[in-house]
């Protein structure tokens, strides 16, 4: 960048002598004009000579290099110089403004982990995170970056998880708590019980995606991509037409002066401004997402999102903590104790949410020799044998499929109907809390136009109602399996064929939901691997208000793109017809090339700078 701006300045400083000095010798006039070209424009008359010996004859350098070239053949020493000094400063915008976007999601590589302290022997050995299994126990110190994902097993103190969410304010962490890999450690020691190889690690996937972004264009950039391939060799033809022409079947015309406009002409068709700056306005998007906490895999569907008219939400962990809790408990022919006892024991080997609330409810410790045979049931509940007894713990359809009979209690919750040896022996009601912000969230869509939020889930349809409710969701589907949520999600999208559906998950099961809409968003802070490798969208900090920021940040964004492109297209279309009717001059060349290319960058960059 340095040897690029000392170009500028000492070509611009040979060009301004060239144009002060008073001799009637043309040729040391000439000397100066030749010098500040050949420093300012030695590296596009390379790239256009390399690209015309293969074969890639159209592109924005062999325009500067016949422009100019022919702007010395007419004598317009001044103009060929102005063309490849003005031009190199364009260029010199668009790098700055490329750099700063690489920045802001180079600031996001920077999570990159450098070491673990792998912990052998009572001692610690510092080796690469990729040579780190999951079981192995690591130590952080105060101030280190976190490796690897895990739980920690010992130790007090408070991460900084900005990096990864956006989030300023510091998490506080305790033995049992999760930890994630790209976070810092900021008071104090930890030891932590790897759980992810560095390549499934959170700061390994959330660096795939941010890598990948830039490989999938938006229709924008295509559009772009294809235009500049038939538009060049167009213009460079009605050049040559408007500089032969005139000339063969006008009397009386003079043809250097219609090779003077035809040199106009291409100065002026040279698409750098939409080559450059519609990438960089989504390049831009995806840089300032990223900042927020919002990971979009590419610029096709920050394009989809801004169409966004129907949001399809999933409850658990999306819109509520997915932190369960008993809430009642209806025993029969059983105490309390020994119901939990068995929904407990029977859901040992679980690691769903509702799982865990049971055994925290039970509040002893499990001794799984005592289970045996135990069988997850997707959607339904689970099965174990428990001290030789069949015991059955799940919703009412499972209770259906096994020929039980149940009681149905209108909950508001979730009611996990509990079976020992075929007989039916209560029920227990786990009740989920609604996230501080999924109100907000809702309110924040609709402001922005979102016509319809629907949620789906597996809870009962008190539990449903009630969620819905209290968040003013319009529409609401209740005790679904998996494959019901994508059929209802397919149902919706034909019933919203104009704009985007979107549907946001966080769990296993909503991996086929979240690839099978428009444009998938994932809960990515506590979600599974699986939707965040289906969905188009990560929201690092779990908070569902960052939907309506990646809608408005998405919007906001192709609104850019769509400025410089009816800008640019305006301005050369305009100065093309002037160039050939002989009303613009090389100035004005100049200014529809490079001046509309540099506002144009300069209107890319507010996409980095999106306000929250």
């Amino acid at each position: 960048m340095k040897l690029r701006i000392t170009r500028i300045l000492l070509s611009a400083a040979l060009f301004a002598a060239a144009m002060l000095i008073k001799t009637d010798n043309e040729i040391i006039t000439l000397i100066f004009y030749i010098a500040a070209y050949l420093i300012i424009g030695y590296d596009v008359i390379f790239n256009a000579v390399r690209n015309i010996s293969s074969g890639q004859i159209f592109d924005e350098n062999f325009l500067m290099l016949i422009a100019t070239i022919g702007a010395f053949g007419i004598k317009e020493y001044p103009e060929a110089v102005a063309v490849m000094l003005f031009y190199q400063i364009g260029e010199t915008f668009q790098i700055y403004a490329v750099n700063k976007s690489r920045r802001s999601i180079a600031e996001l590589m920077d999570i990159r982990p450098d070491y673990a302290n792998l912990i052998q022997d009572d001692k610690t050995v510092k080796i690469s995170p990729d040579k780190v299994n999951p079981g192995e126990l690591i130590f952080i110190k105060p101030g280190e970056r976190i490796p690897l994902d895990g739980i920690t097993v010992k130790g007090v103190s408070t991460i900084d998880t900005s990096a990864l969410t956006g989030e300023s304010l510091p998490r506080e962490i305790q033995a049992g708590s999760e930890v994630l890999s790209g976070c810092i450690n900021i008071s104090g020691a930890l030891t932590v019980k790897v759980t992810k190889a560095f390549t499934e690690s959170t700061v390994s996937k959330v660096l795939e995606l941010v890598e990948n972004a830039a490989n999938k264009k938006s229709t924008a950039e295509n559009f772009i991509t294809k235009f500049a391939r038939f538009y060049t060799p167009a213009v460079v033809v009605s050049a040559v037409l408007l500089a032969v022409i005139p000339t063969l079947f006008i009397k009386d015309q003079i043809f250097s002066v219609w090779l003077s406009r035809a040199l106009t002409f291409l100065v002026v068709s040279c698409p750098c401004a939409l080559v450059i700056s519609v990438p960089l306005a989504f390049f831009g998007g995806i840089g300032g997402a990223s900042r927020s906490g919002v990971l979009v895999k590419g610029g096709n569907y920050l394009e989809a999102l801004s169409k966004t008219k129907t949001v399809v939400f999933d409850k658990t962990g999306t819109l509520t903590k997915g932190v369960f809790e008993v809430s009642e408990i209806h025993a029969e022919g059983i105490s309390k104790e020994d119901l939990i006892k068995a929904a407990a024991y029977a859901e040992s080997f679980s690691a769903h949410p509702i799982s865990s609330s049971l055994k925290k409810a039970y509040g002893k410790e499990i001794n799984t020799s005592l289970v045996s045979d135990t069988e997850e049931i997707a959607g339904y509940g689970v099965r174990a044998v428990v001290e030789g007894k069949n015991v059955i713990a799940g919703n009412m359809k499972l209770f259906e499929r096994e020929g039980i009979k149940a009681k149905d209690i209108a909950a508001n919750g979730t009611c996990v109907h509990v079976a020992i040896d075929g007989i039916y022996m209560g029920s227990i009601v786990i009740s989920d809390r609604i996230k501080d912000d999924s109100i907000d969230a809702v309110q924040k869509l609709k402001a922005l136009g979102v016509k319809k939020t629907v949620m789906l889930t597996g809870d009962n349809e008190a539990a449903a109602k009630s969620a819905a409710d209290k968040m003013a969701i319009e529409e609401y589907h209740a005790q679904l399996l998996p494959a019901d949520k994508v059929k209802i999600l397919e149902e919706i999208m034909d019933k919203n064929p104009d704009g985007k559906t979107v549907f946001v998950g966080d769990g296993i099961n909503d991996a086929p939901v979240l690839a099978r809409a428009d444009i998938g968003i994932a809960m990515g802070g506590l979600g599974s691997d699986a939707a965040i490798e289906a969905a188009d969208v990560v929201i690092m900090t779990d908070e569902p208000s960052k939907i309506a920021t990646a809608i408005r940040l998405a919007r906001r964004t192709v609104n850019i793109a769509n400025q410089n492109i009816v800008f640019a297209l305006t301005v050369k279309i305009g100065v093309l017809i002037l160039s050939a009717a002989g009303v613009a001059t090389m100035w004005e060349a100049v200014f529809a090339d490079v001046g509309v290319a540099v506002i144009a960058i300069i209107n890319s960059l507010r996409a980095l700078k999106i306000i929250i």
